[in-house]
């Protein structure tokens, strides 16, 4: 049987360092604030905003939401924007995903202080990233290698395959498992044989977004596999990317879904806040 990489278990020792950082900050008058800005009444993306307030309030975070309709003006987000990256009082922000269609994220998360980007995404942390700078991380990507640490997968000489290539999650976990020293294959939807290459892989990750698509097949013995998906079954529930009860007899680890990445992506933005605030101060000490 398995061992569980209980997401659960290692987001709430993030949180407990957030919690324990915050006041150090807070008593020497550093604002630590974490801004949303929210386009539109998505379900997923308004409860999702919501568990972030949430999570916020039990570390200490002080947080703001910006909503807006999907008509907005791409221009009005690009001065809130602006406005976002001048105010001392704002630790750090970030757009909710998706967006409306009408509205191009791109030239938006482009306009992002790296400094504030707690999200890790855009153009010029991305870039800090694939060159070993210091940068703050996207959030999922540093959250599946904490768990993977944290729950004692040996990373260093591992070889991984990461079924991904999205900005979101493939690139950049790709290279955070570079710089852990493991030897790193990229697949995606023109991979030939899928099931030959994901065998090889000593730590598998599962973010191509399809629900149950990895099955025993695609798992060597013995691996950790990371299951990054989320689905809605229409008897109700959910379930990943990652056939659990079929591969959990082959994997020596393996997240569950949920539980497992989704608490992990949203402790690592509580994460990267304090790191923001903290760099900031220090900054300011210069």
């Amino acid at each position: 049987m398995a061992k569980i990489l209980d997401g659960n278990a290692v987001a709430a020792e993030v949180r407990a360092e957030v919690a324990a950082g915050v006041p150090e900050l807070k008593a020497r008058g550093v604002p630590v604030r974490l801004d949303v800005i929210l386009v539109g009444e998505d379900p997923a993306s308004v409860t999702y905003v919501a568990m972030k307030q949430r999570d916020s309030a039990e570390v200490g975070i002080d947080s703001r939401v910006h909503r807006f309709p999907d008509d907005v003006p791409q221009e009005e987000l690009a001065t809130l924007i602006g406005d976002l990256n001048g105010a001392p009082a704002v630790s750090g922000f970030f757009m909710q995903l998706p967006l409306p269609d009408g509205l191009d994220p791109v030239p938006l998360i482009s306009r992002i202080d790296p400094a504030k980007d707690v999200d890790g995404l855009s153009p010029v942390s991305v870039g800090r990233l694939a060159v070993g700078l210091p940068s703050l991380l996207p959030c999922t990507p540093h959250g599946i290698v904490r768990l993977l640490k944290a729950s004692g997968v040996e990373l260093s000489g591992a070889e991984a395959v990461v079924v991904s290539r999205s900005n979101l999650v493939g690139k950049p976990l790709a290279q955070l498992l570079l710089r852990e020293n493991a030897t790193v294959t990229v697949c995606h939807s023109r991979t030939r044989d899928l099931p030959s290459v994901t065998r090889r892989a000593d730590v598998l990750v599962a973010a191509a977004g399809r629900r149950e698509m990895v099955g025993a097949e695609h798992v060597k013995e013995g691996a950790a596999v990371v299951d990054v998906g989320i689905h809605r079954r229409e008897e109700g529930g959910l379930v990943g990317d990652v056939r659990f009860e079929e591969v959990e007899p082959v994997a020596t680890w393996i997240s569950p879904v949920p539980g497992g990445v989704g608490p992990m992506t949203r402790a690592m933005l509580l994460h990267n806040t304090l790191q923001a605030a903290r760099t900031t101060a220090e900054a300011a000490l210069r």
